[in-house]
């Protein structure tokens, strides 16, 4: 199944794809200028990768968790996709994905660490849901 990831931000949005359970790759992530840009952008993105499902990530557990459903629910719903969306805890995916890069190149806000971040919430939801899609 070819999966696409988000790590929604308020500035940048990161982007990882699978499609194949043993490997994904991050994708270069999308500047964030306001809703429907944004929405637009990612819409192409699993157009161009052809994507049957998309896994987003949100902060499971939190006090915030149902805002961060609504929120993401509304920016799902201004998205051109119509297939499979899944939730994927995203707890600490930003700082892991930090520390993997660490020493390894300048910390920079290009969106680099935000993709690896959605790369990180598509590894973890594999892991947990090996049987779908296989």
């Amino acid at each position: 199944m070819k999966i696409i990831a988000i790590d929604l931000g308020l500035k940048r949005i990161g982007l990882a794809y699978s499609a194949d359970v043993n490997f994904v790759t991050p994708l270069p992530a999308i500047e964030r200028k306001n809703r429907d840009q944004a929405a637009a952008a990612v819409s192409a993105v699993i157009a161009e990768w052809g994507a049957e499902a998309v896994v987003i990530g949100i902060p499971i557990g939190g006090s915030s968790e149902e805002e961060m459903r609504r929120r993401v629910a509304h920016f799902m719903n201004l998205v051109d996709f119509k297939g499979a969306v899944y939730f994927q805890d995203e707890s600490h995916s930003s700082l892991e994905a930090e520390e993997s890069m660490k020493g390894l190149m300048k910390q920079k806000k290009d969106g680099r660490i935000d993709s690896l971040a959605a790369k990180i919430i598509l590894e973890r939801w594999i892991r947990a849901n090996k049987n779908i899609g296989e």
